[in-house]
């Protein structure tokens, strides 16, 4: 039986990942800097204090990396506050986890003051018993710490926990850690799909595809 359920936030919850895509780049350009292509993919797998520290760096070493990232927030604010939606399905499947009363929580790379904007819009936090993000924490999913810590607010071991994540990189944290992977497909990530796939206990694809996973076991 399931004991608890951690969800990634941005491309697994929220259909996000598209008003990300590129942020680091147009802040750079807003404060007249040209960046050189693929940084999106770099700054995908760092949490937001890691990414601003890296374009600090490497692009702007005048700029504090509290500014960077505060204005990179700020770009991606009013989309979290007003435009992403849910992911199809995500809805009702959250309110059939709650009616087993199989505990959730949040495990994100995004700012809390974004992720919990989105949520509460979109009427979900109520579901949540708490949000762990990356910020906090001090790590990013490339190190099993924010899950391990989320397992331990569960008070379950990770073998007993679903983990949902759309990032191959974060899902094979999971796996290393010992979580049961819950995969979910998200169009920002395709090309890594086959080896997301292979890793993982259950895969998201399609609205029926969250539905589907609630008839399963729960060993």
């Amino acid at each position: 039986m399931i004991q608890g359920a951690i969800f990634d936030m941005d491309g697994t919850l929220l259909d996000s990942m598209p008003f990300w895509k590129n942020a680091g780049a147009r802040y750079l350009e807003r404060i007249g800097i040209q960046a050189e292509p693929g940084l999106d993919g770099v700054l995908s797998v760092m949490s937001m204090p890691e990414g601003a520290r890296y374009i600090k760096e490497k692009y702007a070493p005048r700029q504090s990396a509290e500014e960077i990232a505060a204005g990179i927030n700020q770009i991606v604010f009013h989309a979290y506050q007003e435009v992403i939606p849910l992911k199809e399905g995500v809805r009702e499947f959250l309110k059939c986890l709650s009616e087993k009363e199989i505990p959730m929580v949040v495990a994100t790379s995004t700012d809390r003051k974004l992720g919990e904007a989105a949520m509460e819009r979109l009427g979900i936090r109520q579901y949540f018993q708490r949000v762990f993000t990356c910020t906090e924490i001090g790590k990013g999913k490339g190190e099993p710490d924010i899950y391990l810590e989320a397992a331990r607010f569960l008070q379950s071991s990770p073998e007993n926990i679903w983990v949902f994540e759309d990032a191959l990189y974060a899902a094979k944290t999971v796996k290393k850690a010992g979580f049961r992977l819950v995969a979910v497909f998200d169009e920002e990530e395709k090309q890594e799909q086959g080896e997301l796939v292979s890793l993982a206990e259950h895969y998201i694809k399609a609205e029926d595809d969250w539905r589907k996973l609630l008839l399963l076991e729960r060993k």
